[in-house]
């Protein structure tokens, strides 16, 4: 049931509505979103955009090839970042990894316990036209674009194609290096329509990092401790927020964003490592979008905080009932 493709146009995926008050779920298509919005709504979206974040070198020492995914900035002055490697092993502290022809050169600075090692850019220019050149966007590692949908009349994507597609047309912001993906069934036209009905939209941003998307391990999910996550929420977006009738968060990562700001009352930026799972008291936000999460992730944890984990359960199996898409490129849940 895994999306391996997005749908021909992003507004007509599949949208599931979960009605919390009457336990009720209805089948539309997310244009119908435009059904369950209304004055007085506020709609946010995190404008975070993915960087090429895959990139491909040679160890200085020995030129032994060396993949690199940079998952977390750290210090965007210094060019720090957390990074995944392959192989990781070659790679030891003052090692040198020469990307191109020499124009963006990394230095492992620490080794880091889960296996991932912090590594300092030297670059020769601006360093984000470099990365933008040398790297590549790194879509889900369960995306097969190979692999095409039963009865399916579209012609499979290539792997720029759907790097394409694995970006919100909203998104600003570099740092990601995983997609928002509830926002990637929204139009630009589909934005407009919305204003048009009354709805005001803010933006925040969170670097969604692929932490976010590791499962859970511990037996007691109390246990979990989540990768923090860099963000900033205007204080434009908080002063419509306090305004707002209700709350609409598009994404995990923008409930997460709200709720983590809960009483500062200013523009914030800074860190979150919140952990929502059941038991969680919302402060914010009133309603969501969200797309099908991975069983035992931080994400199909949330939203079972948010509706009720056996409303969720019960969703997810109506889901498969029903054939839906799962995962980035799938369909969409609205929880009202």
């Amino acid at each position: 049931m895994i999306a391996h493709e997005p749908a021909a146009k992003r507004d007509h995926s599949r949208l599931m509505v979960l009605e919390r008050g009457s336990q009720g779920i209805e089948h539309k298509r997310f244009f119908n979103i435009l059904d369950h919005l209304g004055p007085g709504d506020l709609l946010v979206l995190n404008d975070t955009r993915v960087i090429p974040a895959n990139l491909v070198g040679f160890k200085a020492e020995g030129g032994a090839k060396i993949e690199v995914l940079l998952t977390k900035p750290l210090d965007l002055e210094r060019k720090t970042f957390v990074c995944l490697v392959r192989p990781g092993k070659r790679l030891k502290v003052g090692s040198r990894v020469i990307f191109g022809d020499g124009d963006l050169v990394g230095t492992v600075l620490e080794k880091l316990a889960d296996g991932e090692q912090v590594i300092e850019f030297e670059v020769h220019g601006d360093f984000w036209s470099i990365v933008h050149g040398l790297g590549e966007v790194p879509l889900p590692p369960y995306i097969n674009s190979k692999i095409q949908a039963p009865n399916s009349k579209q012609i499979p994507s290539s792997k720029s194609q759907l790097s394409k597609r694995y970006q919100t047309v909203y998104a600003k912001q570099d740092g990601a290096s995983a997609a928002p993906t509830a926002g990637l069934h929204f139009t630009p036209e589909l934005l407009e329509k919305v204003k048009a009905k009354g709805v005001e939209i803010a933006y925040l941003t969170l670097h969604t990092g692929l932490a976010t998307f590791r499962p859970v391990w511990a037996e007691n999910i109390e246990e979990h401790r989540m990768h923090a996550e860099q963000f900033e929420v205007p204080e434009q977006t908080i002063e419509a927020v306090q305004k707002a009738k209700r709350v609409v968060a598009v994404g995990t990562t923008v409930v997460r964003a709200l709720e983590a700001i809960w009483g500062k009352g200013r523009g914030t930026r800074g860190e979150t490592d919140l952990f929502i799972y059941p038991g969680y008291e919302f402060k914010i936000v009133d309603a969501m979008i969200t797309n099908f999460h991975w069983p035992k992730s931080t994400l199909i944890m949330l939203v079972c905080a948010f509706a009720g984990r056996d409303f969720v359960m019960q969703a997810y199996q109506e889901a498969i009932r029903e054939n839906y898409r799962l995962f980035s490129f799938g369909d969409a849940m609205l929880i009202l």
